[in-house]
């Protein structure tokens, strides 16, 4: 059985270091240099110092065990490639939505995505080392989170923080799908 899981949020919020960090396989990325074309088009608040930026997707692979492997899809983070946001949800059975507490309101738009598409999700909040360290429920608050959403303080940069983002989204689907089965 294999699973597809996204990774969602905005601009710079970690999405590429994430899939990265716990990728068993060297991930594809599809990091392009930020040119003066971007100027006036991409917003580089709060990330200027970033240099690249994925232009379509990042992929990653995690092989739970031989039975259950894991694919992970890095969304692009900046408006101009949304589009590509589509096509990666085809299949999709839940994403992580990363946020960074330095640009909260870069995530909205992933937020809106999936609660539009009833695609289960968590939010992740990507503990930047020059960011204030908000509560969950802080976050959740600012976000006007129902509390059925699991809101989780993580290290994009740590493969033991990203495994349990992942593992609770997994828990979410499940949970997403025993209710669904309910109803049914």
């Amino acid at each position: 059985m294999t699973l597809k899981l996204l990774i969602a949020g905005g601009f710079g919020v970690g999405k590429t270091t994430m899939v990265g960090s716990v990728s068993e396989v060297p991930p594809l990325h599809t990091e392009e240099a930020i040119t003066a074309a971007s100027a006036g088009v991409d917003d580089l608040t709060g990330v200027e110092r970033k240099t690249t930026t994925t232009v379509a997707l990042d992929f990653g692979r995690i092989t739970v065990n031989p039975e259950l492997i894991l694919y992970l899809f890095g969304t692009p983070g900046q408006d101009r490639f949304w589009f590509m946001w589509d096509e990666l949800a085809v299949g999709a059975l839940g994403a992580v939505v990363l946020a960074d507490t330095r640009r909260l309101e870069t995530c909205f738009p992933a937020l809106d995505f999936f609660e539009r598409r009833g695609l289960p999700f968590v939010v992740g909040v990507n503990c930047f080392d020059d960011a204030y360290r908000y509560g969950t429920e802080e976050v959740r608050d600012a976000l006007e989170l129902d509390q059925s959403i699991p809101v989780l303080l993580c290290d994009a940069r740590d493969k033991e923080s990203t495994k349990q983002v992942l593992v609770t989204l997994i828990q979410q689907v499940m949970a997403n799908q025993r209710l669904a089965a309910g109803r049914a």
